[in-house]
């Protein structure tokens, strides 16, 4: 009978327990452990640091000089082999002052750096608002040295006479529209608009009427197009799918990340990839994860899971990880960072989101529409949004599936190739991206300057600015997002997206900024104010109220006025205005129903079903406005206000609001609810019947908000085949990829593992960096090993964590000290103590004598 490996060894020696537990966290066979103790033994080791040295040695193979200040270093590469035994591993020995340190795994390709500075930064201001710059050109261009206006050529010709016409037929359409409404509101008021406070609330409405009109006649043209099959401008039309993709046409495709969901990113990550491989295009695309994440365990898990992505899909060599140390201007300083080190190595760059999903048909279509266009700077896909189960996210996804399209193909048919860029799900040329759109700090103090956070519009508009086109592909299929799990977390991102639009609306006046984008800054802050403008005009209706109910009638309103004025309300106008006004709001999602009835409503759970999710979903639309309004006011008014806010990555999975936080979010809307309810009922109780849905929205603003984020409600109306969408019921390969690789997932290993674990150390450190530092600097690094061994990781801030995850000598260091040193804090023994193991061992000879004499 064969003896245990820990029998047959001859003698037990000091720190041979700690030796066994060492390999049990390593996949090795039980002759191979013998071997490497054997070779252990075999160097009388006096210590358990003698011990560790000598099994790091004999990990390491005789090939490899071990320094005895950081012997692990000697290790990683063979630790990292035994654990994965398939890497392509390419040991690099980088010798510095006193170490030797091995970097076996790098995650990145290698730096060609290239410039990328703003140009003409600030942009001055200017009041030729209709004309846009006319740039001279040298050497920028889509391919080497093209003039993008002569690569223009191959647009679909004639947009640019076609979109004018089309927006002067728009603005003539508004002005009417507000001109008709605002009238029927001056007949419906008491004085007609005669009185000051009248005269604001008209005003008022105008401008919401105005912004009312710009949505309903988007969405009207939308429905045209897509009744009619499509605009004969379209950037989609251009592109031939049998057209092969030439060898020049390399593509990055770039995911920018900041403390996400790792086994969700990576999912999403990995369905992309394999969709594009069975396309047979793979070869055109190289990936690249671009990490700005601050948290340790994160980053840790991104890491392991770019290895195991790489594994699984044979992604070594095109398939990237970059974590980038000093997080300078958010996501553009990601992309700008990614730009300047290896943006020369490729014609076009495709921008996901962490939540993205894009078929390899739509990644490849992109690539070609900009091959047929080279005068297209930026061409944006319309992503669908699925992949959530909360009620509130299944009304939002179903929303967007509906109504959505003809809102996209509206916004084509007046944009057309100065279209909105919504920095993600797009491609982007690089070489007049890198020339042309760098962003600099808007000058000042308080919120609404500095570094610019939704640069997506500003790159647009830079874009354009230049010369380059940006279109929107909005029939293309195949590109995917999701969208928030309930309506906190879509509040929390609005308030991001407001401070950032009203950034933007700063550039308004930017010198050669075109017209159709200087509307679009002007639109994006308009999403916003419109809410303080809405909730402005509540309140002075409530005000004109009082004022009827309570004052004195005035008859002679005019100096010299010979017939008296009799105020009185016209409830028959203001009826046909409130419907008036309902239609405009209300027939877009009609006209949505019905061109998914001409089409075929089967997907969408049958024409029955689709239209009574579409009534449902209309009611809490309307319950959602006046919550939304209050929201959206107070962010208007805390950039305003000196308050900014902290830019925080979405969460990524199906969260429910709980109680409390409802509470606190929404307890002073169900207050100012029921206090103005009570006053419109004591000034007027029929006016209450007016002011009902915003009143009544606000005093059930708790329970809306609580319950519409529960998962079993929107799975339970999933099951009644409510609120269906296509991507639900027969979801594509990719939608379906992500859930599976992200529901099997395993546990990420974290900080601890990287400090503890054999072979996450391994990683963590074949990926890193090693920098040799001066003197005082080691210094540091001295203090912090000190620190982290001593009194454990809960002493460690973020900072401190991610310096030693930074410093691939420091970390091996404290890897060898945890494993061997009696001043280690409980917590890393505690951690060394959960690996248990059958095989029969030495007791630990930490607290023993030595054993074993040296030899002479």
């Amino acid at each position: 009978m064969e003896l245990h490996l820990a029998t047959r060894l001859k003698h037990c020696f000091p720190g041979q327990s700690i030796c066994e537990r060492y390999l049990d966290r390593l996949p090795l066979a039980q002759e191979r452990r013998y071997e490497l103790l054997t070779q252990v033994a075999e160097q009388y080791p006096c210590n358990p640091q003698e011990a560790m040295t000598g099994l790091h040695t004999a990990l390491a193979g005789s090939d490899h000089p071990v320094d005895t200040d950081t012997p692990a270093l000697a290790s990683i590469c063979s630790r990292l082999a035994i654990n994965h035994k398939t890497l392509p591993l390419a040991p690099e020995t980088i010798a510095g002052p006193a170490v030797q340190a091995q970097i076996c795994l790098p995650a990145s390709p290698t730096i060609r750096r290239s410039t990328m500075a703003p140009l003409h930064w600030p942009p001055k201001p200017s009041l030729r608002l209709f004309k846009s710059r006319q740039l001279r050109f040298s050497q920028a261009g889509s391919h080497e040295g093209e003039h993008p206006a002569q690569a223009g050529a191959a647009a679909p010709g004639g947009w640019q006479a076609a979109a004018t016409l089309r927006r002067v037929v728009l603005l003539v359409l508004i002005i009417a529209q507000v001109y008709f409404s605002t009238s029927a509101m001056a007949a419906v008021l008491p004085y007609h608009g005669q009185q000051a406070l009248e005269i604001a609330i008209l005003i008022l409405f105008a401008i919401l009427s105005g912004w009312v009109s710009v949505g309903f006649w988007t969405a009207m043209m939308g429905f045209v197009l897509k009744l009619a099959g499509g605009d004969r401008y379209a950037i989609s039309a251009t592109g031939a799918a049998d057209v092969p993709i030439g060898d020049q046409a390399r593509t990055a495709i770039i995911m920018p990340i900041c403390n996400e969901n790792v086994a969700r990113v990576f999912a999403g990550l990995r369905a992309t990839h394999e969709s594009l491989a069975r396309s047979g295009e793979l070869q055109h695309f190289d990936f690249f994860i671009l990490s700005d994440s601050s948290s340790a365990d994160n980053r840790v898990a991104e890491v392991n899971a770019w290895l195991e992505l790489c594994r699984e899909v044979q992604g070594f060599g095109h398939v990237f990880y970059r974590w980038r140390q000093h997080r300078v201007k958010r996501k553009s300083g990601n992309v700008a960072d990614f730009c300047r080190r290896w943006g020369a190595n490729y014609r076009y760059m495709v921008v996901l989101d962490a939540d993205s999903v894009m078929s390899g048909e739509c990644l490849i279509s992109l690539v070609r529409l900009m091959e047929a266009n080279p005068g297209a700077g930026i061409i944006q896909s319309a992503p669908l949004v699925a992949g959530r189960d909360t009620l509130y996210a299944r009304m939002q996804q179903f929303a967007s599936r509906v109504y959505g399209p003809i809102f996209v193909a509206g916004l084509h048919f007046w944009q057309l190739g100065e279209s909105h860029y919504w920095g993600h799900n797009a491609i982007l040329r690089v070489a007049p991206f890198m020339r042309h759109c760098a962003l600099g700090r808007l000058s000042g103090g308080g919120p609404l300057s500095g570094e610019i956070l939704s640069h997506d519009f500003v790159e647009a508009a830079l874009m354009r600015r230049a010369g380059w086109t940006v279109w929107i592909a909005y029939d293309l299929p195949g590109s995917y997002e999701e969208v928030p799990p309930n309506l906190i977390d879509e509040l929390k991102r609005d308030r991001r997206w407001c401070q950032g639009n009203l950034m933007n609306f700063r550039l308004l006046l930017a010198n050669g900024v075109h017209p159709a984008h200087r509307a679009v800054f002007m639109t994006g802050a308009a999403a916003y104010v419109s809410a303080p403008l809405w909730f402005l005009f509540l309140l002075l209706s409530t005000a004109q109220l009082a004022v009827h109910a309570l004052a004195t009638p005035e008859y002679f309103t005019q100096p010299f006025q010979l017939f008296p004025i009799w105020p009185q309300w016209d409830p028959q106008r203001a009826i046909a205005l409130f419907s008036v006004t309902a239609a405009l709001l209300f027939l877009p999602k009609i006209l949505s129903v019905m061109l998914i009835w001409i089409q075929g409503a089967k997907h969408f759970g049958g024409r029955l079903r689709l239209g009574l999710s579409m009534l449902i979903e209309t009611l809490f639309s309307a319950l959602l406005a006046p919550i939304r309004m209050l929201f959206h006011t107070s962010f208007v008014l805390a950039p305003l206000l000196g308050r900014g806010v902290k830019w925080k990555s979405p969460p990524r999975e199906n969260a429910e609001t709980g109680w409390g936080e409802a509470l606190r979010r929404h307890g002073w809307h169900t207050l100012l609810g029921l206090v103005w309810a009570g006053g419109v009922y004591w000034l007027k109780p029929s006016y209450l019947l007016w002011l009902l849905p915003v009143v009544g929205a606000l005093m059930l603003s708790i329970p809306i908000s609580v319950f519409s984020s529960r998962v079993s409600l929107g799975q339970r109306l999933r099951k009644m085949r409510l609120f269906l969408i296509p991507e639900e019921l027969n979801p594509p390969a990719e939608l379906r990829q992500t859930h599976d690789y992200a529901a099997h997932a395993d546990a990420p290993p974290d900080f601890i593992d990287a400090v503890v674990d054999p072979a996450t150390n391994a990683l963590i450190c074949a990926t890193g960096v090693p920098r040799f530092r001066q003197f005082r600097v080691a210094e540091s690094r001295a203090r912090l090993l000190q620190k982290a061994l001593r009194e454990g990781p809960a002493a460690l801030d973020a900072g401190r964590r991610m310096h030693l995850l930074n410093d691939p000598i420091t970390l091996s260091r404290l890897h060898f000290e945890v494993w061997t040193s009696e001043l280690a804090h409980p917590a890393w023994r505690n951690t060394l103590s959960q690996t248990t193991t059958d095989n029969p061992t030495c007791s630990d000879a930490i607290s023993l004598k030595p054993v074993l004499q040296r030899s002479a």
